[in-house]
């Protein structure tokens, strides 16, 4: 109880601008928490999933390498059965299909995160603004009450706390920021190594069937 009551205290000392920083919290807390369940359900097993459909590629048996993808989960195994969809389309024309689907999915991959990146820049701003505020008032305080420091030096110290707000939110967002952007680049790399399994096995069924 104590703690709350102190944190509330001194977001009260930090001034108006603790209250988009406080937005800007909770903000970066959604975007966490939605973020991570999306994810979760855009991630596949890519080392599981061609395990088990590399074979099927090798052998040509392309309906059952899609029902291997659609079992799999994730967007790495909804673009291949996407693809294997598609199979009687020529090389190019398949990595074509395949290249749309995966920008879309990069897109709504990429969805929310420029809001984190944009926190990033503004939390610290914010902070900055609120101290320079606190200051003027404590210089203020300086001209009306001469020869009273501690009066001075309290409002500075009051200042301050808009500033180390504002980098905590600041540090968050970064954090959340780039473990999301890792996890982004993992499954867009997934989705790559996929695709070029499938188009390097259609284009050894069709030099098979020339031959």
């Amino acid at each position: 109880m104590e703690l709350i009551t102190s944190s509330i205290e001194l977001f009260k000392k930090g001034g108006l601008v603790m209250y988009p920083l406080l937005v800007c919290s909770l903000m970066v807390v959604t975007i966490a928490v939605e973020r991570y369940q999306y994810y979760r359900k855009a991630a596949t097993d890519i080392n599981k999933l061609l395990t088990e459909v590399t074979p099927k590629l090798d052998k040509c048996d392309w309906a059952g390498a899609q029902r291997v993808c659609e079992t799999g989960g994730g967007v790495t195994a909804a673009m291949l059965a996407r693809g294997l969809g598609n199979i009687h389309f020529d090389a190019c024309d398949l990595e074509s299909t395949m290249t749309g689907f995966a920008a879309q999915t990069a897109a709504k991959l990429r969805e929310k995160l420029g809001y984190l990146d944009t926190i990033v820049t503004l939390a610290p701003l914010l902070g900055l603004l609120g101290t320079v505020v606190g200051m003027i008032s404590s210089f203020n305080i300086m001209t009306i009450q001469s020869g009273q420091p501690h009066a001075i030096t309290g409002g500075v110290g009051e200042a301050l706390v808009a500033t180390a707000a504002g980098l905590c939110v600041a540090v968050m967002a970064l954090t959340v920021h780039t473990y999301y952007t890792h996890r982004l680049d993992r499954i867009i790399t997934g989705m790559e190594q996929g695709g070029a399994v499938l188009i390097e096995a259609k284009r050894r069924s069709d030099r098979r069937e020339i031959a």
